[in-house]
């Protein structure tokens, strides 16, 4: 089949051709025509298997007709990511090149007043994270009334990123009557849930089983005897591979800017990319990666949905994901629009848990490629303590007294007998007692 089989407008398959594009992946086969009939969808695909375009290509058709009102946009498509975001517009810019669409983009992280601005002129596509969609809405700079087709993409990063609790006032606020599309590379109990509440005799879309990887993906498994031998198993691959681009993840932010040097130290052209950067940063790393000014792009798993880079040729899991299902994303990242990917996962003794939890995910075991890493590298020497000030022993030298004196032995009390009294050696003596014990 292909796209001019599928009753698009000649608007849109001139603007899919001129991307390149003449046959639909099977995800857009069997969505299109349903997105054209206004039914309601669920699409479950792996991710890399072009579910953006399967949305975005017959809304275009559909919303070609009408016309928005001020702050009332006539479409919402929720994205967990700015960068995921982000790629939707570029979907929507691509595909409706030949058709007058408004489109806006509400995202954290850029000036709220240009957002309102874009309202303000009227809105016929609206992008947006959860967040920065209900502070507008709390500040009564949108309204939602007039909503005719919701799109939910990556659902089941909205639950891991603790979005579902907004996603379900926003739904709260949309027209009942509306035309509901709900996409997700993964169907937890909880995203079932949702998909049950909030769909109408859905068309149910399965291109691949849920969690699996793609068979344009080679994936391996590289044991590492100890963390330090990372860099050198990185480094040897980076000699042996043939690598165009490539993305390299690691679980923790703090790790990033590590990666990072050493690869520099290399003479390797790398950025970073997280969570904890500025949006501007963010923007400037992941066009230059883009653009082929940046050959390895070191991120979180802020990148692990969302980004859609051509012709990525390699991913690297310098960390064992601690999901399983991130696994699948990350290395989804390659491998994309029947192009072929090579993936490579560092392991320690101490993932193993997480390496079969993976392969139990994906229903196979992943091949192990041993490399001669040599000896371990030593720890790093331990920092001098400084010494104290003033040493323990010097500090209570007395203790020893102090302890006797609060837990004085009767023995220590003699008795006069001359004067019948009590000597007290070093305790209380007959005029320290009170009156009323004295004898």
């Amino acid at each position: 089949m292909e796209f001019k089989d599928l009753g698009l407008s000649e608007g849109v398959l001139r603007a899919v051709e001129e991307a390149g594009y003449k046959n639909p992946t099977p995800i857009q086969e069997q969505a299109i025509p349903a997105v054209q009939m206004c039914r309601d969808v669920l699409g479950l695909a792996q991710t890399g298997t072009g579910k953006t375009a399967a949305f975005t290509i017959p809304m275009i058709d559909t919303l070609a007709g009408g016309r928005a009102k001020a702050r009332m946009p006539r479409s919402l498509i929720l994205s967990p990511t700015r960068e995921l975001a982000a790629q939707i517009s570029d979907n929507f810019v691509k595909y409706g090149k030949y058709h007058v669409l408004n489109m806006a983009l509400i995202v954290g992280g850029t000036s709220m007043d240009e957002q309102i601005r874009n309202l303000d002129k009227g809105v016929d596509v609206l992008i947006a994270t959860p967040g920065r969609l209900l502070d507008l809405f709390d500040r009564g700079k949108i309204l939602l009334a007039d909503i005719k087709i919701l799109v939910i993409d990556e659902a089941d990063r909205m639950l891991d990123m603790g979005f579902i609790p907004d996603l379900e006032r926003i739904v709260s606020i949309l027209p009942k009557i509306r035309q509901t599309l709900f996409f997700s590379a993964t169907m937890p109990p909880e995203i079932k849930r949702l998909a049950d509440k909030y769909l109408s005799n859905p068309k149910i879309i399965t291109v691949a089983p849920p969690s699996s990887t793609s068979t344009n993906i080679e994936h391996f498994m590289v044991p590492v005897p100890h963390f330090r031998q990372k860099s050198a198993a990185f480094y040897k691959l980076y000699q042996q591979e043939e690598i165009k681009n490539a993305f390299v993840f690691c679980n923790r932010k703090r790790d990033i800017e590590e990666v990072k040097k050493f690869m520099k130290s290399k003479g390797i052209k790398v950025a970073a990319l997280h969570g904890d950067m500025e949006q501007s940063e963010r923007t400037e790393a992941l066009a230059s990666f883009k653009a082929g000014e940046t050959q390895i792009l070191v991120c979180s798993d802020v990148a692990a949905r969302g980004i859609d880079v051509q012709g990525m040729s390699h991913v690297f899991n310098w960390d064992v994901p601690h999901n399983s299902e991130d696994y699948v994303h990350r290395i989804g990242r390659t491998g994309r629009a029947n192009m072929k990917g090579r993936a490579f996962t560092f392991a320690t003794p101490m993932d193993d848990k997480s390496v079969q939890a993976i392969q139990k995910l994906i229903g196979k075991k992943i091949e192990v490629l041993d490399l001669d890493l040599g000896k371990a590298p030593p720890p790093p020497p331990e920092k001098p303590r400084a010494e104290p000030a003033v040493r323990q022993h010097e500090r209570h030298h007395n203790r020893h007294e102090k302890q006797n004196h609060r837990h004085r032995n009767v023995d220590s009390i003699e008795v006069d007998s001359d004067k019948g009294s009590e000597k007290n050696k070093g305790g209380f003596d007959q005029d320290d007692l009170p009156s009323f014990l004295r004898k």
